[in-house]
């Protein structure tokens, strides 16, 4: 209880332009926070998901700093026709994640910590696909039951290392990510979470999601990785 007053009690609206938009955002900063994780939700989630809310719980317990940002308006998000397209422009979507990581490397309160990218269903391809427009920026991806394969060629592109997080009982979402898996030339792991569905609503299954993101985040955001992620003798 006292983890969820701490993250409400210090949390900011925040709002970022884009193109000829301002999307809204949630921040938070622990003190002495060793990275910071931007929040790509999939389509038809928000800022507002519950699930990704308790991973970002989990991550600013253990000193990371958090953006759960919508990435489209409230407008765009509407159920229309003329809109509904836009939950799956993976395009426009990273364009937005560059934005906003381009507005956490120039805010002077996050300038200082490198960026990890947390993606969910098609949210997992918009961050793949924006890492390779900001490589000096991005320490790190997680993604959580997502698209990689929507990522297309860009996966081969992809410098950060990249945690695939899937149920064992996702089967087609499985197939997707082992061949998404193949495509990547980084530090990559898959991990199938056996006994969980797509959301990981099962009892304790998001509580290990939520457990293999923090140790992702940690060992390739902290400051002392951060300057030679790509050495293999540090850490376990």
């Amino acid at each position: 209880m006292n983890k969820t007053s701490e993250r409400k009690a210090q949390q900011n609206l925040v709002l970022i332009t884009t193109g000829s938009v301002k999307l809204e955002g949630n921040l938070v900063i622990p003190e002495n926070a060793q990275g910071i994780v931007l929040f790509a939700h999939g389509s038809g989630s928000s800022r507002h998901s519950p699930r990704n809310q308790y991973v970002a719980d989990v991550l600013q317990s253990h000193g990371l700093a958090t953006l759960l940002i919508d990435l489209l308006t409230s407008q765009e998000e509407a159920v229309d026709l003329r809109t509904r397209h836009l939950r799956f422009d993976i395009g426009l979507l990273a364009s937005r994640l560059v934005d906003t990581t381009d507005w956490l490397v120039q805010n002077p309160d996050t300038t200082h910590l490198r960026v990890g990218y947390f993606g969910a269903s098609t949210g997992a391809a918009a961050a793949l696909l924006a890492a390779t427009e900001c490589p000096q920026a991005v320490g790190a991806i997680v993604s959580r039951g997502g698209r990689p394969d929507l990522a297309g060629s860009a996966l081969g592109r992809v410098k950060a290392p990249t945690l695939l997080i899937v149920g064992g009982y996702d089967t087609p979402v499985i197939r997707m990510n082992q061949d998404a898996l193949a495509l990547l030339r980084v530090d990559k792991e898959l991990e199938i979470v056996p006994g969980a569905t797509h959301l990981f609503e099962e009892p304790g299954k998001l509580e290990e999601v939520a457990r293999l993101a923090t140790g992702w985040f940690k060992r390739y955001l902290s400051s002392d990785k951060a300057e030679g992620r790509g050495q293999e003798a540090v850490d376990a």
